[in-house]
C-alpha cells in the first residue's frame, strides 16, 4: 500500500508509529489494517476459485487476491475511522485514540483502498482473458456497500455479526464469479456455512470489551462447519485430519472463553479467526485438493504467527 512520505520519513515515521501532517505510518497502517488477519482472507479467495470449478491461470488469481486484500483492509481501516469514540474511551491504544493518525486521513486511506480493490475487479472483469464482465465488479460494489453499512453501524445492532458474516460470504462468491461467472451450488452452500461460522465469531468478538458472554444461543452457529464438513471426514483422507484440527481449535477457544474465573476472549478471537482459514481447507479437501488444504493449514499457522505482533482484533 503506497504512502504519501519518502523513504527516509518511512523509516523515522515507522519507528516513532506516528503520523505528521495527517500522513501515516507503516505502523499505524499495519495496526489498522490487522494485517494479521489476511491469511484468512487469501483462503477463503482460493477457496471460491476451487469451488467455482473453473480451472484458473495464475493472473486472475493474483488479481482477486490482491483486490479482496484491499477490500478487508479498508474495512478494517473504516471499522477504526467509524469506532474512534468507542475506542477512546474503551481502547486508547488504537492508533486514532492513540494519536497515531487522524480519523480524516484513515477514512481518506478506507474509501481510496476500497476503491482500488474495485479497479482491481474491473480488471479481472475485463482485462484479462476470459473474463467475465461485470459480475464480479458488481458483486464488488456491493460487498463496499456492505462493509460501509458494516463498520458505520455495528455497535448496538443485533444484525452487525449477519452483516460481518456476509461481508465474508461475498468473497468467495466474488471469486466464483470472477472466474466462473456463475456459482454453483457447493460454493452456495459453502458460502453459508462460512457465514454461519462468521455470525458465531462475530458474536463473540462483540463481547470482548465486557470480558464475558452475555448470551449463549450464538454460539451454536459455530457448528454448521462441523455438519457440513462430516460426510468429508468420514472418508478420511485430508478431509479427516481438517475436520479434525478445526474442531479442535473451536473446542480450545471455547475452553479459553468459558475457563472458569479466567474468560478469555481475547485469545479465543486469535484462534477462531485463524479458524477461517482451517474451515477453507476443509472446503478444498472436500473437492479432494489435498495440496492446497495443506495450504490452508499453513495460513493458519501463519495468521497465529502474525497475530503475535499485530493484534487482528
Amino acid at each position: 500500500m503506497p504512502l504519501p512520505f519518502a523513504f527516509h520519513e518511512f523509516v523515522g515515521r515507522a519507528a516513532m508509529g506516528r503520523s505528521a501532517n495527517g500522513r501515516m505510518s507503516w505502523s499505524a497502517a499495519l495496526r489498522l489494517g490487522r494485517i494479521s488477519n489476511l491469511p484468512t482472507v487469501w483462503t477463503n479467495v482460493l477457496a471460491g476459485i476451487v469451488l467455482s470449478g473453473a480451472v484458473v491461470t495464475v493472473w486472475p488469481a493474483m488479481l482477486l487476491l490482491a483486490s479482496l486484500s484491499l477490500f478487508y483492509t479498508a474495512g478494517m481501516f473504516l471499522n477504526d475511522a467509524f469506532d474512534r469514540e468507542f475506542d477512546r474511551r474503551n481502547r486508547p491504544d488504537r492508533p486514532i485514540p492513540a494519536g497515531d493518525v487522524t480519523a480524516t486521513t484513515v477514512f481518506a486511506y478506507g474509501f481510496g483502498l476500497l476503491a482500488s480493490g474495485f479497479v482491481l475487479l474491473l480488471v479481472v472483469g475485463y482485462g484479462v482473458p476470459a473474463g467475465t464482465g461485470w459480475r464480479a465488479p458488481a458483486a464488488g460494489a456491493l460487498l463496499a456497500a456492505v462493509i460501509v453499512l458494516y463498520d458505520s453501524w455495528h455497535k448496538a445492532n443485533p444484525v452487525g455479526p449477519f452483516l460481518m458474516g456476509l461481508c465474508r460470504l461475498m468473497v468467495y462468491l466474488i471469486a466464483g464469479l470472477a472466474v466462473a461467472g456463475t456459482l454453483p451450488e457447493r460454493l452456495l452452500l459453502a458460502a453459508i456455512v462460512s457465514l454461519c461460522y462468521l455470525i458465531g465469531l462475530t458474536y463473540v468478538a462483540k463481547q470482548e470489551s465486557l470480558r464475558r458472554l452475555v448470551n449463549l444461543w450464538p454460539l451454536l452457529f459455530l457448528a454448521a462447519p462441523f455438519a457440513y464438513g462430516l460426510p468429508f471426514a468420514t472418508a478420511g483422507g485430508a478431509a479427516l485430519a481438517l475436520y479434525v484440527l478445526l474442531l479442535a481449535t473451536v473446542i480450545f477457544a471455547l475452553f479459553l472463553i468459558f475457563r472458569p474465573g479466567a474468560c478469555d476472549i481475547p485469545h479465543a478471537m486469535i484462534f477462531l479467526i485463524a479458524g477461517i482459514s482451517l474451515l477453507d481447507g476443509l472446503f478444498m479437501a472436500g473437492q479432494g485438493l489435498a495440496l492446497l488444504a495443506s495450504v490452508a493449514v499453513a495460513a493458519f499457522l501463519l495468521t497465529l504467527f502474525f497475530q503475535r505482533f499485530i493484534t487482528g482484533t
